[in-house]
């Protein structure tokens, strides 16, 4: 496992948990590598808004309530403009990755609740992937560059463990809608989805904030539940 794989897999899982302070020393040493490819993970890191540095080593980033307010805000405009962009361009090619994408995902979230063996993470990605679909199909990379700025994984990936069965499939509901929407070409109506699906994933994260910043341990649950 390369080193900002490694430092990410567990900022998500809360093993580096919100303001918990890393050396290069000290990731050295737990992976066995020199400090070179530490220090380029780091800066990644940084950049995607996971981390800030100190006068020594980084510190991993805590979010406030109003944080994950104003960062949501700034995320559903961005969806929601890329959204209607790809209404008005997508093509034949951007509408079969999508639905591949969505396809994948109620496979995956099936496997989930039918078996436990599929990983949450496994979930997340292929959610990402759609969003990432739609992103494509607006034709615009700067917002695919300034959307990266805004999607905190480790809020979204715990937000996706606080889901039951019903929210996850209700997700599923919402990219069907937004995919719709971007087929046909209605413009206002796949801003609008979007902008309903980025809110209800906020509204999934506010109420366990003091729980991200008292403990960060993933919530245990049970797929049948």
């Amino acid at each position: 496992m390369d080193a900002y794989t490694y430092i990410k897999k567990r900022i998500l899982h809360g093993e580096f948990p919100p303001k918990m302070r890393l050396t290069e020393e000290y990731l050295a040493k737990q992976l066995q590598i020199s400090r070179t490819p530490i220090r380029e993970a780091l800066k990644q890191l940084e950049t995607e808004g996971l981390m800030f540095p100190m006068k020594r080593g980084v510190r991993v980033r805590h979010y406030t309530k109003e944080d994950i307010r104003q960062i949501y805000d700034v995320r559903t405009l961005l969806e929601g403009y890329a959204a209607s962009q790809a209404a008005l361009y997508r093509t034949r090619e951007n509408l079969a990755e999508m639905k591949e994408a969505n396809d994948r995902y109620e496979q995956t979230i099936n496997h989930y609740f039918q078996t436990g063996e599929t990983t949450v993470e496994s979930i997340l990605e292929l959610n990402q992937t759609f969003h990432k679909s739609i992103v494509k199909a607006s034709k615009n990379q700067h917002i695919m560059d300034l959307i990266s700025k805004t999607v905190v994984l480790p809020l979204i990936f715990r937000s996706f463990y606080w889901f039951n069965e019903e929210q996850m499939r209700d997700s599923h509901e919402a990219h069907h809608t937004i995919l719709h929407a971007i087929e046909v070409q209605d413009i206002e109506r796949a801003r609008a989805a979007m902008h309903e699906h980025i809110y209800h994933g906020r509204d999934q994260v506010l109420p366990h904030i003091e729980t991200i910043a008292e403990d960060y341990s993933i919530p245990h649950q049970h797929p049948s539940k």
